[in-house]
């Protein structure tokens, strides 16, 4: 399944703990959590990145959301959150054997980060494959979920 998925919330600011250690924090941004597919490829980081980097939705100074995270110069935490791909239709248990293997994702999630640095964006991490806790404060509140499958956002 060539798929990535990504909840992107519009925030005020937004950091990330380990063993109650702050790793990454941002203030006004996008806090996104990143779910990457078994068959995944860059291509579709690729077009993940230039949608998040171009998506207008910060205000103007009218307040319509025409400004992107790159217009005003804000921040971009990633984290790295395989349970999108959970499977719940059966049982009480998530099945999680729809997300992709971690080497992959953690490469891809690298390449993700890389490209919107490239981009000129703030950008904090968690840390791959540890257990976090993310704390951020929703700015609208603006929720969206993309999906980017085969080059296409969805």
């Amino acid at each position: 399944m060539l798929v990535v998925k990504v909840v992107l919330q519009r925030v005020s600011r937004a950091a990330v703990r380990v063993a109650e250690k702050e790793v990454g924090s941002i203030g006004p941004g996008l806090c996104l959590l990143v779910g990457i597919g078994p068959d995944d490829t860059g291509a579709n980081i690729a077009v993940a990145v230039d949608k998040i980097a171009g998506l207008r939705v910060f205000g103007d100074t009218s307040g319509q959301m025409n400004r992107s995270v790159v217009d005003t110069g804000g921040g971009v935490l990633v984290i790295s959150q395989f349970t999108l791909f959970a499977d719940v239709s059966r049982g009480r248990r998530p099945s999680f054997s729809d997300a992709g293997p971690p080497e992959k994702a953690r490469k891809l999630i690298d390449e993700m980060v890389g490209g919107l640095r490239d981009r000129g964006i703030e950008v904090a991490t968690g840390r791959f494959g540890a257990k976090m806790e993310v704390e951020l404060v929703n700015d609208g509140p603006v929720t969206l979920m993309l999906e980017i499958r085969d080059g296409k956002v969805l």
